[in-house]
């Protein structure tokens, strides 16, 4: 009798398990509208924001994602430099722009910066301000991320 408990429990609580992993997998069927905020300078930065922006594609599938942005502005936007950018974050961008991702580049940061949309990785999208567009996404109802 006890053996059959112990089989009905077992049995029982691996359907609510399943029901469980059912209903999460649900949870990532909506579409996505998010934006990844980075305005820190350096390669380990934006190789870590990239990373999570990936982690993110390969949970919910690219088919899950209505509309993906990355707003870069400060002293993030050098780490984007065509000709100093390091390779990683060059493979990671390329791979994320190939998906869908929006990379915008704050306008204000870089005439402070004495920089051209030209020199930096193309594929960026210039935006009148890094900040503004935060703004802007939020007021949209995209949701926020800052790793």
């Amino acid at each position: 009798m006890r053996a059959r408990i112990l089989a009905a429990l077992v049995a029982l609580l691996a359907l609510g398990a399943w029901a469980a992993e059912a209903t999460h997998s649900k949870e990532y069927a909506k579409k996505h509208k998010i934006f990844y905020h980075l305005n820190e300078a350096g390669n380990a930065k934006a190789i870590a924001v990239l990373t999570n922006i990936q982690n993110h594609v390969d949970t919910v599938g690219w088919e899950n994602i209505e509309a993906l942005e990355l707003v870069v502005h400060g002293p993030a936007l050098r780490t984007f430099r065509a000709k100093d950018l390091d390779p990683e974050v060059r493979g990671k961008v390329e791979k994320l722009l190939v998906g869908g991702l929006r990379i915008d580049a704050c306008q204000i940061a870089l005439k402070s910066q004495k920089l051209e949309l030209r020199e930096l990785l193309e594929g960026l999208t210039a935006v009148p301000s890094g900040v503004a567009r935060v703004m802007e996404l939020q007021e949209l109802g995209y949701a926020y991320v800052k790793p």
